[in-house]
Formats: structure tokens, C-alpha cells, sequence
């Protein structure tokens, strides 16, 4: 695929041909000069390889998720890695296996930068030498395509991804001076060509060119980068007009395949001079004047993830996105398979995306594949069809040409500025001496206009110097005058200044003594007064203490008569109680006899009640002596295991595809045991629910002995666990039952169960609606301030989570108290409690913000009502990543709300959201927080 064509005549050579005088060669058309013969330079030496021409194919499994975290000891995997191998062991059961062989094989903990070197570096050498080159990632959505090959990685550099460390590959390798490097930023969305770097473009079309087989994509923006902090302001602006939406399976599902396509031109004499050797045949030679470079260009893909729609939850458009995502990758799926068998059609025009790649598998491209995906046996399907692709992919072969061309613009332009730059510079002298010369002959007459103006204006000068000097000698004499004059009056003033000081002095005698009478005067006045009042205080509070006897006195007299009025009533009360009293004994003589008929009835129907629950007891009670063996033996099974791995790992060479072909008989039987004892384990609840049937099972619930009640409850919330089972149990009356046995039981592992089973129905829409209705988040809330156990916290917490996630019920969940249950709940520090708490409030906040954003709601957020606001600012820095990711979203998408504005003022909530903006880990929360700064008047007020 080529977005332009090139200048002058290029050279194209198969790798996989012999060089001779019949080299393959394209021609394209130079601006303003003819076309002339180019020459072909031989392939490098790893191009001797024939199998380097195949398409590459590595396979990356992602670490579990938080959900398969949670499940703990019950998460079953159907992947076993053998990386030494470059095998992947894929188990369709505990029984039934098959082993595939890939280029390269990347487990859990591989660094982003050993699969940048091992996926990408090869291909990304190969484009610098002058060959296309193709990267792609291949999955299931919510295996890490995007995070393998998009992440951008600021925080921390060692998470980035195959696109900006290819970039920051190629920048380091190449001389920019010489050599230009541009990028392409696509995405094909609802199989339309749309481009990211300038979103106002969309449906750009494809063209073929009919004689050289290229494809180019006219109108989309071609853009020059010079350094590593242009790309990722690129590629930043690329992932936020990306599509994408938040799935069951990912909460940032890709909906579009973005395709980064790395433009590069390179000056072949520089790397003549480092890397390439001319050869002398003079068929393959052209004048040494003449510029050669070499065009390339790589292609860095991220597919969208297949998903299936039940699995994935899309509802309304977003099932018109995974139709399309499908049908573009069931086109790629057909063409890959048409070039594996070597078919002699090959169905490229069925998708855009087919005819983007067309280069990409069996054309001229090194092509290189990355295929994720994850470790749950419950995708098992996804994860086999994942497999299938890679291995189809690697069959298919490429033919890798290289291609040259002749720089005729460059050496026109060149000659072009030679002669710009010489008849410039003969002009630039020529005007140099014709100024030189008139700023000589104006020098000449400005010096001869200023010696005619000096000699006039020294002679008027030397005149007015006599005329101030006489001036000044008169003006000496009349000075000394009248200083002689001021000298006399001097003298006279300082005698009558001595004569006033002494008169002074006598008078403030005379007001010191007066000014000692008067204070003694007042001081005796003012104790005089001082006595008068207190005197006149201790008088007023002896009339307010008779006010006050007298008051107390009335009060004690109204309480005598009081007393004796309300003695009287009683007497009259306890009268009419004594006849009441008589009816009531009566009513209840008869109402006890009634009452003992129908216990004898109700012991009757306890007795049978009793007999089936006795059998189904022992049935119970069977199967958990039946497990309890099992345990033993698998405990058993593994300390033989850890004894015989080195024979293990010897015989593991000799296995066949179906998992039973091990070369000991031994191993075998301890294998064959392993896996009956694994399936009777996991298949305990599965039996239970076959034979004891799920009324006899929700019957159970209402049992009288506890123990029966903590099984039954366990058995439940592990149906409740498959989305099969939930329908079931809410027609039977299990969702009353649970929420019956939440409301009445004091048994703290009843409460824990239950709590657990009613999350797991509240996934589903329509069980949250019976939940909410049936006073559900009432109980749950009720149940959050009695227990001190945090995992009942959890499961209390996880429910209530997951209730949070439909605005329909937001009113009532909060009247119900289950916000400030959350919140509570907090108080018990421990981390699992919190990360629910986190999710809950994050998940409330982001329905909530896309309920206002749409038009449906205004007003002030329902959480700040609650006071989460003010817990969020106390606590959104003291949690680990994962826990602090989702209370960072809840504040975000609570600033999205303009009447939230004076809340998140008050709270200090300014300086969070320019924290998240800048320090955050997750790219939706940095843009989330930018969004609400840049787009409310009231927070760039006080920004500032």
C-alpha cells in the first residue's frame, strides 16, 4: 500500500531471484525531468534466508484480570505455555489437549521491550533498508492488542508500545538532515476510512494503481516529524478520536482498526557510504552526480478485538460496530486461507481492511504478527480460533522487493538554489558598492556643512562667556551684602530667645505643682465611687434571690395539686384495666385451644418434612465424604507430581496432540487419576443440582438446622455464578428466598453466601429491577452495618457495586441507603472491601454522567448528597493503582456535571483534577479530568 508515487525511475528486485540483467523494475514519472535508467543494489544479507520471507508469527498471552483474580482457587485455565519449545498447549478439557508451534512464544511477564525486539525490530530494519514492512496484532478483545501496540507510555517509559518505539527507532537510526520521515494516522470504522489526525476527513477512498499493484490513500494527512515529542502528541491525538466503548469484556474496547502508516526517504549516498557496496557491472551503474534514495514504508496495525455479542454485552449501535468488526476480520481470515493453500483467487476486495493489507500478506512486505490472547477456559472458542489464525498466517509467503529511485526533484532543486544563491550574490555586491560609494560622498558633505556650523558657534559662544562673567561679579558683590546685613539681625534674635526660655522654665514650675493637687483630688473620687457600686450590685442580688424563693415556692405548689389530681386517675385506671383484663383472659383461653390444634396439625406435616430431609441430608453428606476423598488423593497426586518432574519433563517430549501419549505407563494412570479426581471436584455442585433438583435445593433454604442452610446457600451462589442458571432460579423463587434468608438469618457465613449469590444475579438487567423492587439494596445495606466480617463486606460491597451500574435505580438505591452503606463500609480498611467500594462509586458516577450528558437528568449529582465528594478528596491518593484508577474516574466523571462545579470548588477538587490530568496512570482518567478543566468557565476561573 503506497500513499503517493515516487520521483523518477525505480529498480525493484524480488529477494528470492538471482541477480542477472533481467532485474525486475517498476517506472514512475518524475516532475520536470525525463525518466532515466536506475540501478538495482543487491538484497542484504539476511535476505539469503528464504523462511525470513515468511510471514512471522508470535503469540502473547495477557496476565488474568481482576475477575479472574477474584475467583481465586476456582479460575480454570485452558492455556500451558512452553516457551523453551515455542509451543503453546491449548486444553480443550481435562483430557483432550492439542500443542501448536510459533516463531516465538511470550508469556505473562514479557516486557514490552523484548517483544518490541523480537516482533518489530527485524521488520523495522528492514524498512530502513528500503523494504515495506508490515506489524500487526491479532485477538480477542480484552487480550492487550492495544496496550501491546498503541500504549504511549509517558508515566513510564518501559510501558510503551511497538508504535512509539518504532518511531523512536527509525528518528535514531536516520539523519534528518538528509532523510525525511512522515506519518499516516487511520482508522477504518464502519467500513469507512476515517482519518485520526484530522478527524473532519472521513470516508477517504482507496486507489489501486493498475500497473505497479499499489494502493494509496488520497486526501488522508501525511504529516513530518522531527522528534519523539511530536510522535506522541500525534499519536495521543489519534487515541482520543479513536472509537471506542466499554464492554463486559473491556472497559476500553477498541471499535475501529487503527492503522499507522511511517512514510520514510532515505539519501543513498550517505548509506553507500556506511552499509551498501556498488557493484562495478556497468549495466547496473548511472553517474555518480546523480542522487539516489530509497522509499519505504511500515505499517503498524491494531485490530479491533472479535468479540461475541452475548459475551461482550454491545446492545443498540454498538452491535452495528461488532458486526462490521467481524465481517472486515472474516474477510482477512478468507484471504489468509486463500494464500496458505495457494489458491488461485484471492478474495482482497471483500473489505477495505483487506485491500489496505494487500502489501501486508503475499505482497512485497516483511510482515510480522502478534496474536494475544487470554488465559480463562471460558473463552475457550476465542481464545482456539486466535490460534488458528497465527497458524494459518504463518504459511503465507512474501516476495520482499526493494525498491530505488532516481532524486531528480532533489538535484533540480539543488541546481536550482546554486544559481538562485550566485546571481543573489552578484546582485548582493553589486548594491554593496553603489552604497558604499553614496554614503562616502554624503560623509564628505555632511563634514563640511558641520565645520562652517562650528566656527560660527564658537565665536557666538566666546561672546555670551564675557557677557556671564561680568553678570556674576556683580552678583558677588550685592550677596556680600546682604549677608553682613542677615549677620546683625542674627544676634539680636538670639538674645530674646534666651530671655523667653527662662520665663518658660518658671511657668511649668508652677503647673507641676497644680497638676499634683488635682490627681490627688480624683483618686479619692473615684474610690468613693467604687464603694457606692458595689454596694448597689450586692443590693440587686438580694431582691433576685427573693424573686427567685419565690417563683420556686409557686412551682412546688402546682406540683402538690398536680400530684393529687393524677393519683385519683390511676385509682379510676387501675379499675377499668382490672375489667379489661378479665375479657382479655377469656379471648385468649379460646384462642390457645385453637392454637394447640394446629401445632398437633403442624407437627404432623414437620415429621414428613423432616423424613425427606433426612434423605436429602444423607444424599449431601455423601457427596461432601465423596469430595473430602477426592481432596486427599489430589493432595497425594501432587507431592508424587513434584517428586517425578524431571521424568515428567523428559517424557513430555513424546506426548501427542490428545494429552494420553506419555511414554510411562506409570505417569500415565497418576495423569489419568489426576484429571477424574479434577473432574468429579469441579463437577460436585453440577451433580447436586442434577439429582436433588433446584426447587428440592431452594427448599433447602428454609431449613431448620443451620448447616443445611450454609450448603444450600453455597450451592446457589455458585449456579447464580453461570448466566444459564439465573433464570431458573429467579422462576423458582430463589431471588425471594435469598433476599428472605438475608433479612431473617443471624449466621454471619449465611449472610456472606447470600450476599454473593444476589451480586451474581445482579448482573443481569432485569434481576437488578426484582432486586431494587423487592427492597434488595435495603437489606444489603442492613446487613453492611451489622457485620464486622470483611468478606461478607465484599460480597455486600460487590452487590451493591453492581447495582450502581444502571441509573434507573439511582434514586432509590440512594434512598435506600446503599451509598452511604458504601461508604460505611470503609471503615473496615481492608483492601478487597475498598477496591468494591471504588468500583461501585465509579460506576455510578459514569452512568450518572451520561445520563446529564444526554439530557435525561439535571441537578446536582446524587453521590455529593451522600458526601462521597468530600471522602473522595480524603482518599484518592492513599490506594493501589487499581483501586485508585476507579475512584480517579468517579471524580472525573462527577466533574463532568456543571451544578457539581461549586461542590468541587469548595472541596479543593481543582488541584485533583490537574493532579489526574498530569500524574495519572490510565490515559481515559488524564483525559477525562482535561475535558472537565478545559470545557467549565467556572473551573479556568480558578485555574486563573
Amino acid at each position: 500500500m503506497a500513499t503517493g508515487s515516487g520521483a523518477g525511475r525505480a529498480s525493484v528486485r524480488p529477494v528470492d531471484r538471482p541477480r542477472g540483467n533481467n532485474t525486475a523494475r517498476s517506472k514512475s514519472v518524475a516532475p520536470r525531468r525525463p525518466p532515466s535508467p536506475a540501478r538495482a543494489r543487491p538484497a542484504a544479507d539476511h535476505d539469503a534466508t528464504a523462511d525470513l520471507c515468511r510471514v512471522r508469527v508470535a503469540l502473547r498471552i495477557r496476565p488474568k484480570n481482576t475477575d479472574e483474580l477474584a475467583q481465586g482457587a476456582d479460575f480454570d485455565t485452558c492455556v500451558e505455555l512452553q516457551p523453551e519449545c515455542k509451543k503453546l498447549k491449548l486444553k480443550k478439557n481435562n483430557w483432550a489437549s492439542e500443542s501448536y508451534q510459533f516463531d516465538e512464544i511470550f508469556g505473562e511477564n514479557s516486557s514490552q521491550k523484548r517483544i518490541y525486539e523480537v516482533v518489530a525490530k527485524p521488520v523495522v530494519e528492514s524498512v530502513l533498508e528500503g523494504y515495506n514492512g508490515t506489524v500487526m496484532a491479532y485477538g480477542q478483545t480484552g487480550t492487550g492488542k492495544t496496550y501491546t501496540v498503541g500504549q504511549l507510555g509517558k508515566e513510564d517509559p518501559s510501558e510503551r508500545g511497538i508504535m512509539v518505539r518504532a518511531l523512536e527507532h527509525i528518528l535514531s537510526s536516520m539523519s534528518l538532515e538528509t532523510d525525511s520521515v512522515a506519518v499516516s494516522y487511520l482508522q477504518l470504522y464502519l467500513e469507512s476510512v476515517q482519518d485520526l489526525l484530522a478527524p473532519e476527513k472521513t470516508n477517504i477512498p482507496i486507489v489501486e494503481d493498475p500497473k505497479t499493484g499499489e494502493v494509496s490513500l488520497p486526501g488522508a494527512a501525511i504529516v513530518e516529524i522531527k522528534d519523539l515529542e511530536h510522535v506522541c502528541q500525534l499519536l495521543q491525538i489519534g487515541e482520543t478520536n479513536r472509537h471506542a466503548a466499554n464492554t463486559k469484556m473491556n472497559t476500553e474496547s477498541s471499535r475501529s482498526h487503527a492503522i499507522l502508516i511511517i512514510h520514510l526517504q532515505r539519501s543513498l549516498k550517505i548509506k553507500e557510504e556506511t552499509t551498501v557496496s556498488i557493484p562495478s557491472d556497468t549495466e547496473h551503474t548511472l553517474p555518480g552526480d546523480l542522487p539516489l534514495v530509497l522509499k519505504s514504508k511500515l505499517l503498524i496495525v491494531d485490530l479491533a478485538g472479535s468479540e461475541r455479542i452475548d459475551k461482550s454485552g454491545s446492545e443498540g449501535h454498538m452491535i452495528e460496530e461488532a458486526k462490521f468488526i467481524n465481517l472486515s476480520l472474516s474477510s482477512l481470515g478468507k484471504c489468509i486461507n486463500a494464500l496458505a493453500e495457494n489458491s488461485s483467487h484471492i478474495p482482497t476486495r471483500d473489505s477495505k481492511l483487506t485491500r489496505m493489507l494487500r502489501d501486508s500478506f503475499g505482497g512485497t512486505a516483511r510482515t510480522s504478527l502478534v496474536v494475544t490472547i487470554g488465559p480463562s477456559a471460558r473463552h475457550h472458542s476465542e481464545t482456539s480460533s486466535t490460534v488458528l489464525f497465527g497458524q494459518r498466517a504463518m504459511k503465507v509467503v512474501n516476495t520482499i522487493r526493494l525498491k530505488e529511485e532516481v532524486d531528480y526533484e532533489t538535484l533540480y532543486k539543488n541546481v536550482e538554489n546554486e544559481v538562485d544563491h550566485l546571481t543573489s550574490e552578484m546582485e548582493r555586491q553589486q548594491k554593496l558598492r553603489h552604497r558604499e560609494k553614496m554614503q562616502l560622498e554624503k560623509r564628505l558633505k555632511e563634514s563640511e556643512t558641520f565645520l562652517n556650523d562650528l566656527k560660527m558657534i564658537s565665536s557666538v559662544q566666546i561672546e555670551n562667556l564675557e557677557k556671564e562673567k561680568h553678570q556674576f561679579e556683580y552678583a558677588v558683590k550685592r550677596l556680600m551684602q546682604e549677608l553682613e546685613e542677615k549677620e546683625g539681625r542674627n544676634n539680636v534674635l538670639s538674645e530674646k530667645i534666651v530671655h523667653l526660655e527662662t520665663s518658660l522654665n518658671e511657668k511649668k514650675q508652677q503647673q507641676l505643682e497644680s497638676f499634683s493637687t488635682t490627681q490627688i483630688l480624683a483618686e479619692t473620687t473615684k474610690t468613693y465611687e467604687k464603694k457606692m457600686g458595689e454596694l448597689l450590685r450586692e443590693l440587686e442580688e438580694e431582691r433576685s434571690r427573693s424573686a427567685s424563693m419565690k417563683g420556686h415556692f409557686n412551682v412546688l405548689e402546682q406540683q402538690l395539686s398536680d400530684a393529687r389530681s393524677s393519683a385519683q386517675f390511676q385509682e379510676n385506671m387501675a379499675r377499668e384495666l382490672k375489667r379489661e383484663l378479665s375479657k382479655i383472659t377469656q379471648t385468649f383461653t379460646s384462642q390457645v385451644h385453637s392454637l394447640e390444634e394446629k401445632i398437633s396439625q403442624l407437627v404432623s406435616e414437620k415429621e414428613l418434612i423432616y423424613g425427606e430431609l433426612k434423605s436429602t441430608q444423607a444424599k449431601v453428606q455423601d457427596e461432601a465424604s465423596h469430595r473430602q476423598s477426592l481432596e486427599a488423593e489430589v493432595l497425594r497426586l501432587k507431592r508424587s507430581k513434584t517428586d517425578n518432574c524431571v521424568e515428567e519433563s523428559k517424557t513430555l517430549c513424546g506426548m501427542v496432540r490428545s494429552g494420553s501419549g506419555l511414554g510411562s505407563e506409570a505417569f500415565m494412570h497418576k495423569s489419568g487419576n489426576l484429571k477424574e479426581t479434577l473432574a468429579s471436584q469441579r463437577g460436585t455442585i453440577s451433580k447436586i443440582f442434577e439429582e436433588v433438583g433446584l426447587p428440592n435445593v431452594l427448599a433447602l433454604l428454609k431449613s431448620e438446622e443451620l448447616e443445611v442452610q450454609i450448603h444450600a446457600v453455597k450451592v446457589v451462589a455458585n449456579l447464580a455464578a453461570e448466566d444459564i442458571n439465573q433464570e431458573k432460579i429467579v422462576e423458582e423463587g430463589g431471588l425471594d428466598a435469598l433476599l428472605s434468608l438475608l433479612e431473617t438469618s443471624e449466621n454471619t457465613t449465611i449472610h456472606r453466601a447470600t450476599a454473593g449469590a444476589i451480586a451474581n444475579l445482579a448482573m443481569n438487567v432485569s434481576n437488578q429491577a426484582l432486586i431494587m423492587n423487592k427492597g434488595g439494596a435495603r437489606l444489603l445495606a442492613n446487613i453492611a452495618s451489622k457485620t464486622d466480617d470483611p468478606q461478607t463486606m465484599r460480597m455486600v460491597a460487590g452487590a451493591i457495586a453492581n447495582l450502581c451500574g444502571n441509573e434507573k435505580w439511582h434514586a432509590m438505591l440512594k434512598q435506600d441507603g446503599g451509598i452511604k452503606a458504601l461508604l460505611g463500609m470503609f471503615q473496615t480498611g481492608h483492601t478487597d472491601v475498598i477496591a468494591q467500594i471504588a468500583r461501585g462509586l465509579a460506576n455510578f458516577a459514569k452512568c450518572e454522567s451520561r445520563v446529564i450528558s444526554q439530557g435525561h437528568k439535571k441537578g446536582r449529582s446524587l453521590l455529593i448528597e451522600d458526601g462521597v465528594l468530600s471522602w473522595i478528596m480524603a482518599n484518592s491518593t492513599m490506594f493501589p493503582p487499581s483501586t485508585r484508577r476507579h475512584i480517579e474516574l468517579a471524580f472525573c466523571h462527577l466533574a463532568q456535571n456543571v451544578e457539581n462545579s461549586r461542590d468541587i470548588i469548595i472541596t479543593g477538587g481543582i488541584k485533583e483534577l490537574l493532579r489526574i490530568s498530569k500524574e495519572s496512570s490510565r490515559d481515559d482518567a488524564r483525559n477525562l479530568a482535561k475535558k472537565a478543566l478545559n470545557s467549565n468557565p467556572a473551573f479556568l476561573k480558578e485555574i486563573q
